[in-house]
């Protein structure tokens, strides 16, 4: 295959990664204790762990680990906030040779039960906030040790008050009954006591098993081996590394939740094997409070989701703080808006990058250029050591310009999917391409763009429309804050265009919205019907879920 996309690198990619410089995502770890000792690696509330203190913290709960009877591949879930166990957990879990089970701690019972019950986790670590939900389902699960924390417990004297606050004047963490249950500050205790005993770990190991498909079915665990993740890690660094400073400490503000592979990689893995540190964000939600925090740092990166840039762009207090320092803001997990991109500029002076991947890859297959001058509205160019191919719906590929299904191969596709065989052939082929379930268009440079999820793509009269081209259209309307887009029901075209809009004029009207769009869409394209929201439905990274608004929809249209 012709890697056209290799002539628009920057200067200083590489073509190319060795995936073998790194047997395991544990060996890059203790590279990077060894060599970044005493800088901060990981931020919270205004707490801060050195790297050396993440190596004893860490090796602390592995030894404790291995106390117990956990041995290599073990499942340990870990269900909890972006808070400093997180960190001290992951990578304990790795160090003892076992596998990470990342677990959204605002999981339903229902939800939970399936995740624990699917991956066979034996130890599950959790905050104490959603104990509750753990309760209901722990009796019907495969875990025999379950390890209790509390939002302060690594805080210091601050984390008195913070749990005093969250327990009795907020009244966040309900009555729970889980009887033997250990606190962490007990497992680290009995863990700094014993001897950590080295277990061999390779590239075939699984490291992670990452939950995805949630919000379009059974959620399924991505088995994500050492090989996978190493080689993202390796890719990412060889992306980014050009445009950092080596004698400059790095600073990544990280709002995203560490237990989804976007935050997971690009910030908790990748940032630490570049000395650089995290401050994480517990509650992304609270932007007045979000942006409080980020004041206090002179920070040099951040990722995020476009609905979380937006928010911070509405934000008066953001276009007040410090970017002098900032060099790298990038956009994955859904589409980056224009719109929002070109503000995001004109506030902070640095573009918004968008980058794309998915939890089977780890997640990053493209990235753009961080040179870029200006929002391009594609989603980069393969990274080093990946291709991609479009495929057209018999599996052939179609020629550049054209729509197709984005297909990725390269060593950061997953393995497989947990125990589901059946499930892992319907994505990747004999030669291990992975069909990603997106349609995008490459150009002569090799840059690709999403035209959008093959399931959400909406036929009117035979004619394919594609919400995020509605969407990107309609957000440009100064009375718009968000907007979605999906296909409803219709006798004369087979489907129309419904639009879910959240307002920031409430003088907004939807001949305003329908005005708009007649001027910039062609007329199959215009939505048949505008309904304004005060919110949208989201996931837990703030991705606007589509399915929850079509399904609603249809009910509505079928009542």
């Amino acid at each position: 295959m012709d890697k056209i996309w290799l002539k628009s690198y920057p200067k200083g990619v590489p073509a190319e990664i060795d995936v073998n410089e790194y047997a395991s995502v544990r060996e890059i770890f203790e590279e990077s204790v060894g060599k970044y000792g005493s800088r901060p690696a990981f931020t919270c509330m205004g707490k801060s762990i050195s790297f050396a203190e993440l190596d004893t913290l860490s090796a602390a709960f592995a030894a404790w680990l291995q106390s117990i009877g956990c041995k290599k591949g073990t499942r340990i879930a870990l269900m909890m906030p972006n808070i400093l166990q997180y960190p001290v957990c992951l990578f304990g879990t790795l160090r003892a040779g076992c596998t990470v089970v990342n677990v959204n701690p605002l999981y339903t019972a229902r939800e939970l039960e399936h995740q624990l019950r699917d991956s066979g986790a034996e130890v599950l670590v959790c905050v104490e906030n959603f104990a509750g939900t753990v309760e209901e389902v722990i009796g019907k699960s495969k875990v025999r040790q379950l390890i209790v924390t509390s939002i302060g417990e690594l805080l210091g004297f601050k984390g008195l008050i913070v749990d005093f606050v969250l327990r009795h004047v907020k009244k966040m963490i309900p009555k729970f009954s889980l009887p033997g249950a250990i606190h962490l500050s007990d497992a680290l205790a009995e863990g700094r006591k014993r001897t950590l005993a080295r277990v061999e770990v390779g590239h075939e190991d699984i490291a992670f098993l990452q939950y995805t498909g949630g919000t379009t079915g059974v959620a399924k665990g991505a088995m994500l081996i050492n090989r996978n993740i190493v080689a993202n890690m390796i890719q990412a660094r060889a992306w980014i590394r050009p445009f950092l400073d080596d004698n400059r400490r790095e600073v990544i503000i990280t709002p995203l939740p560490l237990y989804h592979i976007f935050s997971l990689t690009a910030n908790c893995l990748v940032f630490m094997s570049l000395g650089g540190e995290n401050v994480l964000i517990p509650n992304p939600r609270d932007i007045p409070g979000f942006v409080k925090e980020m004041a206090k740092f002179k920070f040099t990166a951040i990722t995020g989701v476009n609905t979380l840039f937006n928010a911070l762009v509405n934000n008066a207090e953001f276009a007040k703080l410090d970017f002098s320092s900032l060099k790298i803001a990038l956009g994955g997990g859904m589409a980056v808006q224009e719109a929002v991109a070109v503000r995001w500029k004109e506030v902070t002076g640095v573009p918004l990058i968008e980058a794309y991947g998915l939890t089977e890859t780890s997640p990053a297959a493209t990235i753009n250029p961080l040179d870029l001058a200006a929002y391009n509205g594609s989603i980069g160019l393969p990274i080093s050591s990946t291709e991609i191919l479009l495929r057209d719906d018999n599996g052939k590929e179609v020629p550049l310009g054209q729509s197709g299904e984005i297909c990725i191969r390269g060593p950061q596709v997953m393995a497989g999917y947990w125990q589901r065989q059946d499930e892992t052939d319907k994505v990747i082929d004999r030669d291990g391409w992975f069909t990603s379930g997106d349609i995008g268009v490459m150009d002569e440079r090799g840059f690709v763009k999403i035209v959008d999820r093959k399931k959400d793509m909406i036929l009117v009269s035979g004619f394919n429309v594609y919400p995020n081209e509605i969407e990107g259209v309609v957000v440009t309307h100064p009375g718009v804050l968000e907007c979605a887009a999906v296909g409803v029901p219709d006798k004369k075209s087979g489907e129309a265009v419904k639009l879910y809009v959240v307002k920031k004029d409430p003088a907004l009207t939807s001949d305003d919205v329908l005005k708009h769009c007649r001027e910039h869409l062609t007329n199959y394209k215009c939505p048949r019907e505008v309904e304004f929201r005060a919110d949208l439905p989201k996931s837990n990274v703030g991705k606007i879920l589509r399915r929850e608004l079509r399904d609603e929809a249809k009910k509505q249209a079928a009542a």
